[in-house]
């Protein structure tokens, strides 16, 4: 009895190792729903030694095998499991895409979800159209030739392109042509009157343009979802300009004002140089007189004459500065 007692533990522990790397009940699940041959024992056990999910890989090619796709084998889920790949969106990627008669083989499949994308999220868009806004917030402005700012935004409804999923442009790719596109075709309108009564025009000018070569969707169609008109850009680019013209006209002005400014300064210098001039002939006149005296020329009565001259003259000067300020008085009277 004690030897039995000793020998149930390690029984127990042999037996919950041998279940752990040998599921019996996933290797039961498959036999029973894909048949005994499909995933036998030894892979199961394989798996586990390599730290590979044996129910995620089971749960995968009893999928597969049940929708009909069983070229698949685990092997090949194995391989995407260790590279890193989300087996479960492959596999449910992979039957829809079968039910939905889309052409899409596991090793695009696979090439797909390595590559950071979505695969069964493409499938669902091939299969269900997907809405893109654009721009997604805010409303696309343009200018029509007229002046006047118009705002729209559309709404691209795409479809994924699984041949081009890989490698090809995302969102924000299709949504920056298509604004682009809508700029272009509004700037192309004479008037803003034109964009107003046909809003269909700018979304025929953008489709035309193939704005979905290189990108991972295809361009079903182009809505424009609302229409706004703006500013009168013309009119404030005219007013802008004006204004501009108007300084420059004041700084010329301002320029030719300084100029005169400058132009008199210096013809009131020149009359100072010329008054310093004539005091500096002046102060010559006594020499004359002094060195006249010397010689003889000039007497001592023509110096009287000269004197009584020159009173004369400033008394007449000094009566007409009165009479000028008494006139003055009389007409501010």
């Amino acid at each position: 009895m004690i030897s039995y007692l000793g020998v149930l533990p390690i029984f127990i522990i042999a037996l919950i190792v041998f279940l752990y790397f040998v599921p019996l009940g996933i290797w039961i699940q498959c036999g029973v729903s894909i048949g005994w041959g499909q995933l036998g024992m030894i892979k199961l056990v394989i798996m586990r030694i390599r730290k590979i999910s044996p129910r995620l890989i089971a749960d995968g090619i009893i999928n597969l095998h049940r929708a009909g796709l069983k070229s698949i084998t685990s092997e090949d889920l194995e391989t995407h499991y260790l590279a890193g790949g989300n087996v479960v969106n492959v596999v449910d990627a992979l039957i829809a895409a079968d039910k939905a008669n889309i052409d899409l083989d596991f090793k695009t499949a696979t090439a797909i979800d390595l590559a950071g994308r979505d695969v069964k999220e493409a499938v669902q868009t091939s299969v269900y159209p997907k809405v893109i806004d654009c721009p997604k917030d805010s409303k696309v402005s343009a200018v029509a030739k007229d002046g006047i700012e118009i705002k729209a935004k559309a709404r691209v409804t795409v479809r994924t392109n699984i041949e081009q999923l890989v490698g090809g442009a995302t969102d924000d790719t299709v949504i920056a042509r298509v604004g682009e596109g809508i700029v272009s075709a509004i700037g192309s309108a004479n008037s803003y009157k034109e964009v107003l009564e046909n809003p269909d025009n700018i979304s025929k000018a953008v489709l035309n343009k193939g704005l979905d070569a290189g990108t991972a969707y295809s361009i079903l169609s182009i809505d424009i979802a609302d229409v706004d008109v703006g500013r009168n850009i013309g009119a404030h680019l005219e007013a802008d300009q004006a204004e501009a013209d108007k300084k420059v006209a004041q700084a010329r002005a301002e320029s030719r004002r300084a100029m005169a400014v400058a132009a008199e300064q210096e013809m009131l210098a020149k009359v100072q140089e010329m008054k310093a001039k004539v005091i500096e002939a002046e102060a010559q006149v006594p020499k004359a007189m002094a060195q006249a005296f010397r010689d003889g020329n000039l007497g001592i009565m023509d110096y009287f004459k000269m004197k009584n001259i020159q009173s004369d003259t400033d008394m007449r000067t000094s009566i007409s500065k009165v009479d000028k300020n008494d006139r003055k008085d009389d007409n501010q009277e």
